[in-house]
């Protein structure tokens, strides 16, 4: 049975992957790495700071004989990306899935975080993708700074309710909204119908890197 490692900087990102390889991807299984410091240390002294710690985490991956693996933090997710040649296997970042999907749909893209530091990375991203299929898009940035407020106390729930009440008023200004946090995701089920696609990297990344 092949393995996908998951490199993560949040502990509860463990059981949400492991229900959705469970759901999606029956035939595979999961190995785990969880290191928050990699982003704590990334968010106050920049991500030249965890290169090396990134690239030792995707080493310690490798060596469980995944065949793939995901980094779960956008903010990081560049970074192993650019570290895959350290490892014999592939390595892709969570949101990447979910940007190729964003720049097919076109249009006006509204990029939303809780973190400021994960906007640039996904800003970078979907612009880079939008620039090699030669898609002109247009991209609107938004933090929602009080949901990472909810999300650091350890309140999920609200974390998630912060986060979808910001939505709906999206719907007017963008053709697609991008959630660029894996933690978002949980926004969701909750916002209900916003009256445009809101993209999740989780599900997206499952659904596409493991069929």
């Amino acid at each position: 049975m092949p393995t996908v490692g998951l490199l993560h900087t949040a502990p509860f990102h463990v059981a949400t992957f492991d229900e959705l390889v469970g759901e999606l991807a029956p035939g595979w299984t999961a190995e785990h790495l969880v290191d928050e410091s990699l982003l704590e240390r990334a968010r106050l002294d920049g991500l030249a700071t965890v290169s090396d710690a990134v690239g030792r985490a995707l080493l310690d991956l490798a060596a469980r004989n995944v065949e793939l693996i995901v980094c779960t933090c956008s903010t990081i997710g560049g970074l192993a990306e650019a570290s895959a040649g350290t490892v014999d296997v592939r390595v892709v970042r969570v949101d990447r899935p979910m940007a190729e999907l964003a720049v097919a749909t076109g249009g006006r893209v509204a990029i939303v975080a809780a973190l400021e530091s994960t906007i640039g990375p996904t800003t970078e991203l979907v612009s880079g993708i939008s620039a090699g299929r030669g898609v002109h898009i247009e991209i609107a940035t938004h933090v929602v700074a009080e949901a990472w407020e909810r999300f650091e106390a350890g309140d999920l729930d609200g974390y998630a309710r912060v986060i979808a009440a910001a939505l709906p008023s999206l719907a007017a200004s963008a053709d697609v909204v991008v959630l660029a946090q894996a933690s978002m995701a949980g926004a969701v089920g909750i916002a209900g119908e916003v009256g445009i696609p809101v993209l999740a990297s989780p599900r997206t990344a499952i659904e596409q890197l493991l069929r």
